[in-house]
């Protein structure tokens, strides 16, 4: 073993990760850091090169990460092609009511998983929000809790995709349970920010048959990549053929995805290389590799015979981990991922199998606690764009997280 005991390196590890998320230490690198320092404090050094080898050749490991990098890119091409520009566009001619088209735009461009994507949204949802005459706390709201309403039932939510690979747990087992939890999500974000507002007619999308038709034309070819992904995905895991084990349902769709945007958009070459000009597709792709190298640092330190004797002998509630532990972590480091990464293997400890319940408890878990932190970039980009202070979001925010938490835990105890 190494020169620390193994529970005191996995403390000191998980406060090198935060000091670092807190200094705005790309997650990637964080992630990285963070298992090589467990490892330097908790293994022996011959052991380490092992774990760094056994981690880069696994199949599941590499289709992860490759999938990751190419959403990633899907996902940046989608801004640099203006496809996403089209896709709110046709919504907007389409969608007569400002409410309506106020809380499902931001969700829209919430099916674009890239860092602080709510400055994407914030400009539409100005737009429609001022009809209705919501404060800019309000639309902060509005922006903030409309974009991120899809996750937990969004096929290629790289959170999601690393939850179920790292839980052994089917996806389409994990989002049946989690869309109770997303209807009262909407619900709870329409009764707050939008139930008592006046209607207002957007004049502009009352548009003859033609104008219509041209709108729901440009809505199916702009949005027919994501469609494609999404469809193929459930379509492989419906097929029971054994990919979705090795990672590959999800490369392949996104595969498809990115052919499919490419087909359409007919991006220059220099469109194309744009985003792989940036460090933001490397560093999300790297924070994959970096939640699978944490990952097996910790079994490698002997996790589990420590977390197996706290439940043995009594002194850790396993629900109450569940819960506190990955919300915790998502707070901590203002990243779902995060979350789950740090948190899946010490439950691993002390669960003999991840069941669907207990994987879509630590991803809701994980996510609502990355979803109200102040060092959730959405959070913070969106505050700024609409000029009102964090605390004044927060009066409608923790309302909203605690009935969605609720949820869940009424969700893993009845269903």
């Amino acid at each position: 073993m190494g020169f620390v005991d193994p529970l005191a390196a996995i403390i000191v590890s998980i406060c090198f990760l935060g000091v670092m998320l807190y200094k705005r230490v790309n997650l990637g690198i964080a992630l990285n850091a963070t298992a090589l320092l467990l490892a330097l404090l908790s293994l022996n050094w011959q052991e380490i090169p092992p774990v760094i080898f056994e981690t880069t050749i696994d199949l599941l490991t590499i289709s992860v990460v490759l999938a990751t990098f190419v959403i990633m890119l899907l996902s940046q091409l989608y801004k640099e092609t203006g496809l996403i520009n089209d896709l709110s566009e046709s919504l907007i001619r389409i969608i007569k009511n400002s409410k309506i088209a106020s809380s499902i735009l931001p969700a829209v461009v919430g099916l674009l998983p890239v860092a602080g994507g709510a400055l994407m949204s914030a400009p539409l949802v100005d737009l429609e929000a001022e009809k209705l005459g919501l404060k800019p706390e309000k639309k902060a709201y509005v922006n903030l809790w409309f974009r991120h309403v899809i996750f937990p039932v969004y096929p290629i939510n790289q959170v999601l995709i690393l939850t179920a690979t790292l839980t052994g747990v089917a996806m389409p087992l994990i989002i049946m349970r989690q869309i109770p939890v997303i209807i009262v999500m909407i619900i709870v974000g329409y009764v707050t920010s939008l139930w008592k507002v006046s209607i207002v007619e957007n004049k502009e999308n009352s548009n003859p048959s033609k104008a219509l038709d041209s709108a729901l034309k440009s809505l199916l070819v702009s949005f027919s990549p994501i469609l494609a992904t999404i469809f193929m995905v459930v379509g492989l895991a419906l097929a029971g053929i054994g990919l979705a084990e090795q990672g590959l349902d999800v490369l392949m769709a996104s595969f498809t995805g990115l052919i499919i945007l490419i087909a359409i958009s007919r991006p220059s070459l220099q469109t194309f290389a744009k985003p792989l000009k940036g460090w933001g597709i490397y560093g999300i792709t790297l924070a994959t590799y970096g939640a699978f190298f944490l990952r097996n640092t910790m079994i490698d330190t002997g996790i589990s015979e420590i977390f197996g004797t706290l439940v043995t002998n009594g002194n850790v509630n396993i629900i109450l981990v569940l819960m506190v532990l990955p919300s915790v972590m998502g707070v901590i480091t203002g990243s779902p991922s995060g979350g789950v990464a740090v948190s899946v293997p010490i439950l691993a400890a002390i669960l003999t199998t991840f069941s669907p319940k207990t994987a879509s408890l630590i991803y809701m878990s994980a996510f609502l606690g990355y979803l109200i932190t102040p060092i959730h970039l959405c959070f913070a980009f969106t505050a700024d764009y609409f000029r009102c202070s964090l605390n004044k979001v927060y009066k409608y925010l923790i309302p909203s997280f605690l009935i969605t938490f609720t949820t869940a835990l009424l969700i893993y105890f009845l269903i």
